[in-house]
């Protein structure tokens, strides 16, 4: 229950500009999780989410990246619970997820910063990555499926 939560808090706040623990709360609640601001709270701390200054005066929960440059336990088990398959169109790679998993996967992908990655779009269980060349989405599909295997082990 706890890796779901921690998806569809990745999915809200990329999804949605949120300001605060208790709007954060609601929306998961919307969601059919049922927490409270400790929960929350908690959440936030394990996720290591913080707070971004917008241009408009307003701030938003945004993910920070390791800043060692290796993925956090959480986004690995994002990857792990969510990953089902990969394949390549000449620069595109399509990944398959367990449903509803898309979004929180593609954060992960793009958590990793990789310079090859141009950028990723996530539907419901389908995500499209464009990478800069055919060559490179090689390179990318077979180092996702190097680290989802490590991380199934």
């Amino acid at each position: 229950m706890k890796v779901e939560r921690h998806s569809k808090i990745i999915e809200l706040i990329h999804k949605y500009e949120i300001e605060t623990q208790e709007e954060l709360a609601e929306r998961l609640n919307q969601e059919g999780f049922h927490v409270t601001q400790a929960t929350v709270s908690r959440d936030i701390r394990e996720l290591k989410l913080t707070k971004f200054a917008m241009d408009s005066g307003r701030q938003k929960y945004i993910i920070v990246p390791g800043s060692d440059g290796k993925l956090s336990e959480k986004y690995k088990n994002v990857l792990k619970d969510g990953f089902l398959s990969i394949d390549r169109a000449e620069n595109m790679l399509v990944v398959k997820t367990v449903s509803g998993m898309a979004m929180a996967v593609a954060a992960a992908l793009d958590a990793m910063q990789w310079n090859e990655v141009v950028g990723c779009i996530a539907g419901d269980d389908t995500i499209m990555a464009a990478i800069r060349t055919k060559e490179e989405a090689l390179v990318v599909m077979e180092r996702l499926k190097k680290l989802v295997s490590q991380t199934n082990r």
